[in-house]
């Protein structure tokens, strides 16, 4: 038997202090409180009983990716021969991954057992969710995908496109659902986040609960619904084994702004606006660009969509009833020039400075129908994300040098938040479902090792947290918890309509050429009388210009000859022995000389006497 967790008192007073609310306007109503009515009111929750089947088979959980990282979102649970998964993510490519679409893991582990995979439940439509399903369908045959009723028809669409829709079964479910095998049984708790129909996941084994919160906040002034946070207590009342829960923000003090206070000041901004008005935001933040486009409806303007991933996701929202504007506001981009500039809403992709997104063709004159004119208006309603910032800088000087006037996300205006929960929402997760284990995921490393400390600042026990990495397994017995043996969790990178992916060697081979160059070595050689027969030659493509460089050719020759000759003089010379020595004698000197690695690429001619 487990120990049981207690959690401290909650005093509601302070927490109704820290509670907006609003009217049907969107505007904020002052709450006061009557400390006279409310002021001894301490409520305490019970004390847990975990209990657990008798069994001496652990429940196994691990991740395929989505540890030490963000992307890829991918996790297992496994009791005896039954496995479910929780969501198929991907990745999208680093700017150094030449050549690389995305980033999905490596499903060795789920072929091999493939026979156990019961079911794929998906959290949320967000690519990093769900991206990975029409690779993963191609290795491993999935029963069915549950996933909520957005992210259901994303999957659908994407699948059909890729002609994959016969290989599986795609079910919707709702926050009532419930779904069980001899071992499992799994429900679901509606939660909040930057696109409708958010879940996490319940999963009941005989070894404890186990609460999956896929990417999530608590907003107090949603779009949509709100949190179900009678669920989550009612879960820690039941106990939770153990809680895997969102680490993005774990390093972000305090609440995440709501949803609804962004809109509000984008209302303002559409409000101000003189001329036309181009917005950028993401093109997953479905609950945004819904209230976007309602904003644009509301002040009379026409709406132009660009960008393929904009005009899917209307699409969807559209059929699902979250968008009810009719089509007769959209118009396409060479029709703008029938209204007033005031009239007029241009939505767009390109809010990570991309140089192909439609709003940095535009800003670089070469969109075939918009240009930016002096006095459009241009409204980032994101924030770069690392490795993104230059490009964005970029862009917003280009932009603002042809005459637009460009907003962006800052501490004064806010009109960007993130769609997962700060410190103070983690803590309240806690608080609600008391876990006996946690395993904090979605997150680098530091967020995670923070995230655990926070957690431990309510009630996790020290000790309980597991910062774990892709491949690691969490054994979970009779309310114990160890680290058992890994599985293989390796990224794969997907290089075009390659779906097998491509190892992380070619991928760091291309990002030798592109930084370094090549350089080829020719040798000629007699295998008869292991002899040379004619002067190595040297080719350099992207390292160096061989005609200036005549001093470096000239020792480049005479290392490969000695290194060569050298292996020719032992007593069984072989190709792989010549090919090493010419590497592992060039390359010290050329790092030397030039402070650069080039890819070195020996390659042998054989000349039988």
């Amino acid at each position: 038997m487990s120990k049981s967790h207690k959690l401290e008192d909650v005093n509601l007073t302070q927490e109704l202090e820290n509670i907006k609310d609003f009217d049907d306007n969107g505007d904020e109503i002052n709450i006061s409180i009557d400390e006279e009515e409310f002021k001894p009111y301490v409520f305490k929750q019970k004390e847990i009983k975990r209990k657990y089947q008798q069994t001496d088979i652990p429940t196994k959980v691990f991740a395929l990716g989505g540890l030490e990282e963000v992307g890829k979102n991918t996790y297992c649970i496994e009791y005896d021969n039954e496995l479910i998964m929780i969501d198929a993510g991907v990745k999208f490519p680093d700017s150094y991954m030449l050549g690389v679409n995305a980033v999905i893991p490596d499903y060795s582990y789920l072929v091999e057992n493939e026979k156990k995979i019961k079911a794929l439940f998906i959290t949320h439509g967000h690519e990093d969710h769900i991206g990975g399903i029409h690779y993963l369908v191609q290795q491993v045959k999935i029963p069915v995908i549950y996933a909520p009723k957005l992210a259901a028809m994303l999957i659908r669409d994407r699948l059909k496109e890729y002609k994959l829709q016969d290989e599986t079964v795609v079910k919707e479910y709702d926050a009532d659902d419930v779904w069980a095998t001899k071992n499992i049984r799994v429900s679901f708790a509606a939660l909040n986040h930057s696109i409708p129909d958010a879940f996490g996941i319940l999963v009941q084994t005989p070894n404890g609960n186990i609460f999956s919160t896929g990417d999530y906040k608590f907003d107090w002034s949603p779009l949509g619904h709100f949190a179900e946070l009678n669920k989550l207590a009612e879960m820690g009342e039941q106990g939770i084994e153990l809680l895997m829960a969102d680490s993005t923000n774990a390093e972000v003090e305090g609440y995440t702004q709501g949803e609804r206070d962004i809109i509000k000041n984008i209302d303002k901004l559409f409000l101000q606006a003189k001329g036309r008005i181009f917005l950028t935001t993401f093109a997953s933040n479905v609950h945004r660009i819904q209230h976007i486009i309602e904003t644009a409806h509301k002040y009379g303007r026409k709406i132009v969509i660009l960008g393929r991933s904009f005009e899917r996701i209307i699409k969807m929202i559209r059929q699902l009833g979250h968008l009810k504007i009719s089509e007769k506001e959209f118009i396409k981009s060479t029709d703008i020039d029938k209204y007033k500039p005031n009239q007029i809403m241009i939505l767009t992709t390109g809010s990570q400075g991309e140089p192909m997104a439609a709003l940095s063709r535009i800003a670089s004159g070469k969109h075939l129908s918009i240009n930016i004119i002096p006095g459009d208006t241009v409204i980032f309603s994101s924030s770069p994300i690392p490795g993104n910032r230059a490009d964005v800088e970029k862009l917003v000087n280009k932009l603002t040098r042809i005459g637009a006037i460009v907003i962006e996300n800052n501490p004064n205006l806010k009109i960007h938040t993130s769609g997962h929960a700060s410190q103070e929402e983690q803590k309240l997760l806690f608080s609600l479902v008391r876990p006996h284990y946690f395993m904090p995921m979605h997150g680098e490393f530091r967020m995670l090792k923070k995230h655990v400390e926070t957690g431990e600042s309510v009630n996790l026990e020290k000790g309980n947290g597991f910062v774990m990495a892709n491949g690691d397994v969490l054994e979970l017995l009779q309310g114990k918890a160890q680290i058992g043996k890994r599985v293989e969790a390796d990224a794969v990178y997907v290089d075009g309509k390659d779906m097998t992916g491509q190892a992380s060697n070619v991928i760091r081979e291309r990002d030798i050429l592109s930084k370094d160059g090549l350089i080829a070595v020719v040798v000629s050689i007699d295998s008869q009388t292991n002899t040379l027969i004619a002067q190595p030659r040297i080719i350099s493509r992207g390292s160096f210009y061989v005609k200036d460089s005549g001093a470096i050719i000239g020792e480049s020759i005479s290392i490969v000859t000695n290194a060569v000759n050298e292996v020719l003089s032992s007593p069984k010379p072989t190709f792989g022995a010549i090919k090493k020595a010419i590497k592992s004698s060039l390359s010290p000197y050329i790092f030397k000389e030039k402070r650069r690695n080039p890819l070195i690429i020996p390659v042998i001619l054989n000349k039988k006497s």
